[in-house]
């Protein structure tokens, strides 16, 4: 199972990195998104993966921390309000620069029809 985890935790947080490096706008947000998807899973796994374990004392002989589970539901929250604010943002960047690109420059694409093809 933590197996499973770390390989989860690993391809959210590099697709996450790999999406924020991109030149758009949206591609930033949902990698953003990813990323904290990513720190998600890693601050619920720190608090030990165990089956049918509950996080109260006395109702199970195992029992798991129950910080990380409140910490992660924070996260939660906190993740929300930054991926709306990040929209918000993008929307606003493209009705004022038109574009949307991250520093609100078109990249120059080489134009085909100059080439001869």
């Amino acid at each position: 199972m933590e197996l499973i985890f770390s390989f989860c935790v690993g391809i959210l947080t590099s697709c996450g990195v790999y999406l924020i490096l991109r030149g758009s706008t949206f591609s930033v947000v949902v990698g953003l998104t990813l990323l904290s998807y990513g720190v998600n899973l890693f601050l619920f796994s720190s608090g030990g993966l165990a089956v049918n374990s509950a996080p109260i004392l006395g109702q199970n002989e195992n029992i798991t921390d129950p910080l990380p589970q409140a910490l992660v539901l924070t996260a939660i929250v906190i993740g929300f309000a930054m991926t709306a604010f990040a929209v918000i943002l993008a929307i606003r960047a493209r009705g004022d620069l038109g574009n949307d690109h991250v520093d609100g420059n078109q990249p120059d694409l080489p134009d085909r029809n100059r080439e001869g093809n």
